[in-house]
């Protein structure tokens, strides 16, 4: 199975950026910006930079590798490879690919939230492990992320 990275991106504010699914026939979810490596991908940190420029449109500064984690999934091994970083810039213009090609993918709605536990296991974020960390780590990704 193809491994996963997801970014946990800080704005100027020190906000996390997530997204608020919207998926026809299915409830609510929320999830943390990133996607699948790619074959003409060179690293992990450039599917990061392409699925965050892909998805939001945005640049990052400060990439700085946060955990890796692995677990079952469709009688397999998901791995996510979880990375902190920093907004440079915000495009919505430039987002692009089948999430915003194929109604069926439902919307992606950008939504920013304080660093509070509460705003993570308030929520139904997935995959669980990345929400399980998150709730975990939050009050100090600033520290952990750098600038």
């Amino acid at each position: 199975m193809r491994p996963s990275v997801r970014g946990v991106l800080l704005d100027r504010d020190e906000q996390l950026i997530i997204f608020r699914r919207l998926v026809p026939d299915r409830e609510i979810y929320w999830s943390i910006p990133g996607g699948h490596v790619e074959p003409g991908d060179d690293s992990l940190e450039h599917t990061l930079r392409r699925e965050l420029l892909e998805e939001l449109g945005a640049t990052v500064t400060g990439v700085t590798p946060l955990t890796s984690l692995s677990y079952p999934w469709k009688d397999e091994v998901k791995t996510q490879h979880v990375y902190g970083c920093r907004l440079a810039t915000l495009d919505p213009s430039l987002r692009h690919g089948p999430e915003f090609e194929d109604p069926s993918r439902g919307v992606y709605e950008v939504v920013r939230v304080p660093l509070d536990p509460v705003e993570i296991t308030s929520r139904h974020l997935i995959p669980e492990p990345v929400a399980a960390y998150l709730a975990e780590n939050i009050t100090s990704l600033p520290r952990l992320i750098r600038t």
